[in-house]
């Protein structure tokens, strides 16, 4: 299953590999040069296919636990100020994806979403400190009774290019559901209460859907 995100570009892609292995099968001379091209535009289709794959997944929706919102590597686990929405301290929890991970992005909990921005910005590489203020990206604010706000920020990285976000102000969401994608490379940062109790680590990797990150 793949995401419908990358539908055009898995046609590009597939077209052109099509295109390029026709053309030196015919045109190539020799015979290695014709099998690397081929191999090569092989490799290229496999690579995109497995970047925009989106496995199915059963979240366990509990209003009590926040989950992870994609796959990756925790790379931050602190208490900092946020400064766009909240304006006050919160814990935050922030997931690096490689661009072998699956960058779809979930929603962390269940509840309304207040507030959805999209910031344009630079294209630091995503685990820079600096990255969540001043990268491209998008804030959500998700209020959950039992949480009461939750901020998520989806992150551009050096790769990531673009970032889509389905989440429109007063839209009811389900906690494990489609939220967004990020395309190449990129960051999640989850912004928490004070009194959240954080079951991650840093270095530790976690599944989007599935994982829980607080509770």
């Amino acid at each position: 299953m793949f995401h419908k995100e990358g539908f055009k570009i898995i046609f590009i892609t597939f077209f052109f590999a099509v295109v390029v292995s026709l053309l030196a099968e015919y045109y190539a001379s020799i015979d290695w040069v014709r099998i690397v091209i081929q191999l090569a535009a092989i490799i290229l289709l496999i690579l995109i296919l497995q970047f925009f794959r989106n496995p199915k997944r059963q979240t366990e929706v509990n209003d009590a636990n926040i989950i992870a919102p994609v796959d990756g590597k925790v790379v931050v686990v602190e208490e900092v100020m946020e400064n766009e929405y909240f304006k006050d301290k919160r814990i935050q929890v922030s997931i690096f994806m490689s661009p072998v991970n699956v960058h779809v992005t979930r929603y962390a909990l269940s509840g309304i979403v207040k507030f959805s921005k999209y910031h344009p910005g630079k294209y630091l590489v995503a685990w820079h400190p600096k990255a969540s203020e001043e990268n491209e990206r998008t804030t959500i604010v998700v209020e959950n009774p039992s949480y009461g706000e939750v901020l998520y920020r989806q992150i551009a990285g050096a790769l990531a290019k673009r970032i889509v976000n389905y989440a429109k102000v007063g839209d009811q969401v389900t906690q494990g559901e489609d939220a967004g994608f990020i395309k190449f490379g990129s960051r999640v940062d989850l912004f928490l209460p004070l009194t959240a109790d954080i079951k991650v680590k840093v270095g530790q990797k976690v599944k989007g859907g599935i994982d829980v990150i607080a509770s």
